[in-house]
């Protein structure tokens, strides 16, 4: 795994699109905020206007209905505010729209069952406030998806569960980096081919940790993505130099240096981890980031010097994924009704994956067919998108003091 991406947004199922320009207010003979959400726009779903600020938060609400609606919230404040609607009694989030601009509006869409909703909307360092509670009966359903939403208080216990796990890998993932540096050092590039392959698989399973791991992991597993003289720069370390000079045809004396000082990152990143202390906040994110990265740099083989191992690598890292779902599971199981459809989708893009190792060998990906690689590609996109929902849920939301 290389790197960390950018946060995803996605919210438990829950669509929040950017209205079109010049909003769809004035669709279908138009509507105002308060006449009750009798707008029906092409896709058969009633619109409702609904003020956000601090002074009129959830304005324009005021005939609640039952099913599938739309809320158009035009935010009327001077500040970009985050929006929430919420059952009040169990405080489960039906919908939220993140960063909506002074003058913007966005949909919200949300599935209500019978009870009482309230939008919550919460400026950039301004006051909350709470809109009026709505109480919505007839429902000939339960309405959802919805989650309650997770403190940083709820996320400490799987975050030091992970940690001690990381803990327990360190010992292996040292005893491996030295196996392969004395396999250098003794001039058997044959069996430090094999050692390196076996100690990096060690590192990609504790994808979750990069963040703590900080210039560590840069040092251990960067690539030579910024440097200036790419493979011959000499900052350019850890498992892929000496990846690049195992299949490349360095000597090894040439390997000494990189693979001794990989040895020597590896033992200092145990040393430190005694004393890290993980962001609970990182954790859910992360659980989506490690196949996100899968699919963004090995399974287009960006990580490749030589070894064509991608494939190992990213079973490697659906093993980790399963590692920090495994401690999550608690806060997950009743806010992500999927999470065993996901879980389904781990052991059958492990399985997939699987089809390629023969003989303790993994195939290349540039030997594999296109319609292979698109079924690959497709496989992990499925459950990168599946994991967001969990990366969304445990996302830690602003409440209104």
């Amino acid at each position: 795994m290389a790197g960390t991406s950018a946060k995803s947004v996605a919210v438990v199922s829950i669509v929040v699109v950017v209205a079109i320009a010049g909003g769809l207010f004035g669709m279908v003979g138009g509507h105002s905020p308060g006449d009750g959400g009798r707008l029906v726009a092409h896709d058969g779903l009633r619109r409702t206007g609904v003020e956000v600020s601090t002074g009129g938060c959830g304005s324009g609400w005021e005939r609640p209905r039952a099913g599938m609606q739309v809320f158009e919230l035009r935010n009327t404040g001077s500040a970009a505010t985050e929006v929430y609607l919420k059952d009040v009694v169990t405080g489960a989030v039906h919908g939220e729209v993140e960063g909506l601009a002074p003058g913007a509006s966005r949909e919200l869409r949300a599935d209500l069952g019978n009870g009482t909703y309230a939008f919550t909307c919460i400026p950039d360092d301004a006051t909350a406030a709470r809109g009026p509670a709505r109480k919505v009966t007839g429902a000939e359903g339960p309405g959802g998806p919805a989650a309650v939403p997770v403190s940083v208080h709820d996320l400490i216990p799987p975050t030091l569960a992970y940690q001690k796990w990381v803990r327990g890998r360190m010992g292996e993932l040292v005893t491996r980096t030295d196996a392969l540096a004395d396999a250098v050092e003794r001039g058997d590039l044959r069996r430090a081919r094999t050692a390196w392959l076996t100690a990096h698989l060690v590192y990609e399973r504790m994808g979750v940790a990069y963040g703590t791991f900080g210039d560590a992991d840069a040092a251990i597993n960067g690539t030579t993505a910024g440097l200036a003289n790419g493979v011959h720069d000499r900052g350019f370390t850890g498992f892929h130099r000496v990846e690049y000079g195992l299949w490349h045809g360095e000597s090894a004396a040439d390997l000494r240096g990189p693979a001794g000082r990989l040895a020597r990152d590896v033992r200092a990143l145990r040393r430190e981890w005694a004393d890290a202390r993980m962001d609970p906040l990182d954790v859910g994110l992360r659980a989506h980031e490690i196949l996100e990265n899968t699919v963004q740099f090995e399974l287009t083989s960006r990580t490749d010097y030589g070894s064509g191992s991608n494939l190992a690598t990213a079973r490697a890292n659906l093993d980790g994924t399963r590692a920090v779902l495994d401690r999550l599971r608690p806060l997950l199981r009743h806010r992500v009704p999927e999470l065993p459809e996901t879980e389904r989708a781990l052991d059958r893009a492990g399985k997939q994956v699987g089809e390629y190792r023969s003989g303790g060998r993994w195939v290349p990906l540039d030997r594999l067919s296109r319609a292979q690689r698109e079924r690959l590609n497709g496989t992990f996109g499925d459950l990168v998108e599946g994991l967001a929902d969990v990366a969304a849920v445990l996302d830690v939301r602003r409440t209104v003091s």
